[in-house]
């Protein structure tokens, strides 16, 4: 007979199905659509015992920004792996983890500027955090060890901005027609050029 686990092992299994059962329901729908009643059945618990769990809708989607911000943090990791990657490397990077995360990220992009209040504010704070770890990175390139922390806080908040961008049109091209992928990879690398020219440049122009 299979051991089913600890008390906390079973509720924290439970706690991430409402999690993940969520992100199903958001496949085609804005997260303020969702109703409580509807993630329970999804993980075929009655809609009392989702309170053991999250104090609210709410209480739910900000751990759902969270969650799927690791997904967007795992951007960064890979790249720290690949020493030195190219803009090619990072935008394969990009394309890959969106591949494997797809939901994660599309409520991200979703809801950033959804309809629940307390969602924006916590993928707004996520992104900030994020910003803040890429410019750590880049404070490391050589080009830009020299520079003012506050404009390498700027290329950072312009490359999350570009990224985001890349991601959303990833998930927005048609599975069937290739082109629309390779054409948002390839529009997202003349964003990161631009900016990694302006970069090279900067110190020149002020």
């Amino acid at each position: 007979m299979t051991n089913p686990g600890s008390r906390s092992e079973r509720k924290e299994r439970t706690r991430q199905a409402l999690l993940d059962g969520t992100l199903e329901l958001l496949d085609d729908r804005s997260f303020v659509s969702v109703s409580l009643r509807e993630v329970t059945r999804a993980v075929g618990i009655v809609p009392t015992a989702f309170y053991r769990h999250f104090d609210s809708m709410e209480h739910l989607g900000v751990n759902l920004v969270e969650m799927s911000t690791r997904a967007l943090r795992q951007i960064l990791r890979e790249a720290r792996r690949n020493n030195n990657p190219t803009i090619k490397d990072f935008l394969t990077i990009i394309a890959r983890e969106v591949r494997e995360h797809e939901r994660e990220f599309r409520f991200i992009t979703q809801e950033r500027y959804g309809g629940v209040a307390e969602i924006r504010r916590a993928i707004a704070t996520e992104l900030r955090l994020f910003s803040r770890e890429l410019a750590a990175e880049l404070a490391r390139v050589p080009a830009m060890r020299d520079w003012d922390y506050d404009d390498i806080e700027w290329v950072a908040d312009l490359s999350v901005t570009a990224i985001l961008a890349i991601i959303d049109a990833l998930l927005n091209a048609d599975p069937r027609n290739p082109a629309e992928a390779r054409d948002a990879l390839k529009r997202g690398e003349n964003q990161l050029r631009v900016i990694a020219l302006g970069v090279s440049q900067w110190n020149l122009a002020r």
